[in-house]
C-alpha cells in the first residue's frame, strides 16, 4: 500500500498536469476542427487550416498559461506568446503535411478524408507540443507558487 501511495505522490502532479493539458487540447481541437471545415467552404484546405490553427492556438495559449501551467514560471507574456506561437507554426506542419498529403498526392478531397487527416496531423502536433511547451515556454518555477494566502490573510492599512 505504501508503494502505491509513494507511486501516486510521486506522478499526481503529472497526471494533473496531463489532463489539463489533455482538457484545453480537446478544446482547442473542437474549436480548430469546427472553423477548419468553415473555412474550407470558402478557402483551400491549407487556408483553412493556417487560420483556424491561429485561431484555436490563441484559445489554447490562454488556457495552458492561466490554467494547466499556471504554477510555472512566468517569463513574461510577448516571450511566452512568441514561442507558444513558433512551436505551434512548427506543429501545424504535421498538419500541413498530412492534409496536403492526403488531398493532393492521394486525391482524397473528401470530407472524411480531410478530417482524418487533419485529426492525425492534430496528434502528432499534440505530442510535440506538449513536450516542447514545457522544455522552452513554461519554465519550471525557481520559486514555490504559494497555493493559498498566508496565514491572516491580506493586511489592510489604514
Amino acid at each position: 500500500m505504501n508503494f502505491a501511495r509513494r507511486l501516486y505522490h510521486r506522478f499526481s502532479s503529472l497526471v494533473h498536469e496531463l489532463a489539463k493539458f489533455g482538457s484545453i487540447g480537446a478544446l482547442a481541437f473542437v474549436l480548430d476542427t469546427s472553423l477548419l471545415n468553415l473555412f474550407n467552404l470558402f478557402l483551400g484546405p491549407l487556408t483553412s487550416k493556417v487560420f483556424a490553427t491561429m485561431i484555436s492556438t490563441t484559445f489554447a495559449y490562454a488556457g495552458n498559461r492561466y490554467w494547466t501551467f499556471r504554477h510555472r514560471e512566468q517569463s513574461g507574456l510577448r516571450r511566452e506568446y512568441f514561442l507558444f506561437f513558433l512551436l505551434n507554426g512548427i506543429a501545424l506542419l504535421f498538419g500541413m503535411l498530412t492534409i496536403g498529403f492526403t488531398t493532393y498526392t492521394l486525391g482524397l478531397e473528401d470530407p472524411l478524408s480531410f478530417n482524418i487527416a487533419n485529426i492525425v496531423g492534430v496528434g502528432l502536433g499534440t505530442l510535440f507540443r506538449y513536450w516542447s511547451y514545457k522544455k522552452w515556454v513554461f519554465l519550471e518555477a525557481t520559486d514555490p507558487i504559494p497555493v493559498e494566502l498566508p496565514e491572516g490573510g491580506v493586511r489592510q492599512d489604514r
